[in-house]
């Protein structure tokens, strides 16, 4: 039977991650605030960071997050979960009337929820990733709201569950988070487990990696320390959201609560889950900010975009680019020495062509080498891993011209108009399926800015007119082209 008959999405987990019935529930999680104490905060919490495991394993760290509630009083509560369950993009918000748990059903904030879903295409209204239907109903967002109903009692809600995480989905629902709750007494939820399936000793590193970004406060250090690998969790960005949007109303520090691994509840430790809690704080006069760290890394951000590269630095990015391609032929490995004016980490394509036909092209939208490095991997790519063609052989590199595309950082792309072709390069991302297509690819079919896009999506393997599906990405850039 589908879960959210009559706009009400029912409890999915009920009777396995908790308990079933309201009033072992009740007493579970009042045994939980029974052995846990309320830390004192200079302010009032704006956002909390809990687990989503099931109780026995992560019940008590996330009750040292919601014990700080008792006594608080909030209209609207955000929860914030990643998507365990179903695939899709950006950040799906319920678009029924309540969400159910054994302890009653809890209303959901419709002007504020609307609010939300009608700022920007990442956001949306949709049940993807709320109802059950024929899958498991995602756990993340249920287990957070019988602590809510028992510290709270009365308030709404706003349920978002975030699909594919992507950076430009975080950072638009920080933003729009950010928009919506200025003024409002709104408390916002993100649910995260950390390490999965890790020994204890190294889960404990990765969490640790984890906790410092948090503690921290700096959703940009989080988001880079889960996309090197140097630390786990599946709800980093519904974390980062709240991150950012606490920050631009006020916010200006994170306390940490509460850590432990699933090894305290099962006495096993050769493969644990970690869990964190914490708390963000707004002081009694908190008004929205943007710290000097930002404003910094904003200029600094726009004097990349702005600054080309002299002459002298293409020739070596092309100079290295054929040595690169060179060694591999002959068995060698290139390791070009570092490049002081080279130094900057930017998306990047190589272009191979002999006798002005395409002979491979490789490339990297966002790279995170310096620009000495990245051209010399892009270039052994492009000659011997473009799946289009055969691997380049000897009798053929004199003949290979080779031209470097430096991009631009991405710019999502609302209104189809300002695409100008032989400035602006072309991405879309749809589902699973994603494409790219270099600024001078127009230039040199003498395409429509329509059929730009048009290819773009085949590019991709969708239909070509997929950059008009609500759910599509669409993003521009420029390139410095040599």
């Amino acid at each position: 039977m589908e879960s959210t008959q009559e706009g009400i999405r029912k409890a999915a987990v009920a009777g396995t991650f908790y308990p079933a019935n309201p009033a072992e529930l009740t007493r579970t999680i009042a045994g939980f605030f029974s052995e846990v104490e309320k830390v004192p905060l200079a302010g009032k919490p704006v956002g909390i960071i809990a687990p989503h495991a099931g109780y026995p394993y992560s019940g008590k760290t996330a009750a040292k997050a919601f014990k700080l509630l008792e006594g608080e009083d909030y209209d609207t509560v955000v929860i914030i979960s990643p998507s365990h369950t179903v695939f899709f993009q950006g950040c799906s918000v319920f678009d029924g009337i309540g969400y159910e748990t054994p302890l009653g059903v809890v209303d959901i904030d419709q002007d504020m929820a609307k609010r939300l879903a009608n700022i920007g295409p990442a956001v949306y209204f949709s049940k993807m990733g709320h109802a059950v239907g024929n899958v498991r109903g995602e756990h993340a967002l249920e287990v957070q709201l019988p602590f809510l109903q028992i510290c709270l009692g009365k308030f709404k809600l706003v349920p978002i569950v975030m699909g594919d995480q992507d950076e430009n989905s975080i950072r638009a629902l920080g933003e729009a988070l950010a928009a919506v709750l200025k003024d409002t007494n709104t408390l916002m939820v993100a649910s995260t487990d950390l390490s999965h399936f890790h020994p204890e000793k190294r889960a404990r590193k990765l969490d640790f990696a984890v906790q410092e970004a948090i503690e921290k406060f700096d959703e940009d250090m989080l988001l880079e320390t889960i996309e090197d690998g140097r630390g786990e969790a599946c709800g980093a960005g519904p974390v980062a959201a709240i991150m950012l949007a606490a920050k631009r109303m006020g916010a200006r520090e994170v306390r940490f609560l509460d850590y432990t691994t699933s090894g305290a509840t099962t006495g096993d430790f050769s493969e644990v889950v970690g869990y964190l809690s914490a708390a963000i704080v707004a002081p009694a006069d908190a008004h929205p900010q943007v710290s000097e760290r930002e404003l910094m890394g904003s200029r600094r951000a726009e004097l990349r975009k702005a600054k080309t590269l002299p002459p002298e630095a293409k020739q070596q990015l092309l100079d290295i680019a054929r040595k690169a391609v060179a060694a591999k032929l002959t068995g060698d490995k290139l390791q070009p020495r570092p490049i002081e004016a080279l130094e900057d980490q930017k998306g990047m394509f190589v272009t191979l062509k002999i006798d002005g036909h395409l002979r491979g092209c490789i490339g990297q939208i966002r790279a995170r080498q310096p620009l000495y490095q990245t051209v010399a991997e892009m270039a052994v790519a492009a000659a011997f891993d473009d799946p289009r063609f055969p691997p380049l052989k000897t009798e053929e590199a004199e003949r290979v011209e080779f031209e470097i595309s430096v991009l631009s950082p991405l710019e999502r792309l609302r209104d189809f108009s300002k695409v100008e072709i032989g400035r602006d390069g072309l991405m879309i991302k749809l589902d699973l399926h994603s494409g790219l297509l270099l600024p001078q690819v127009a230039t040199e079919n003498h395409w429509t800015v329509k059929e730009f896009l048009e290819q773009t999506c085949l590019k991709a393997g969708l239909p070509k007119e997929s950059y008009k599906d609500k759910f599509a990405e669409v993003y521009k850039f420029s390139a410095e082209v040599f």
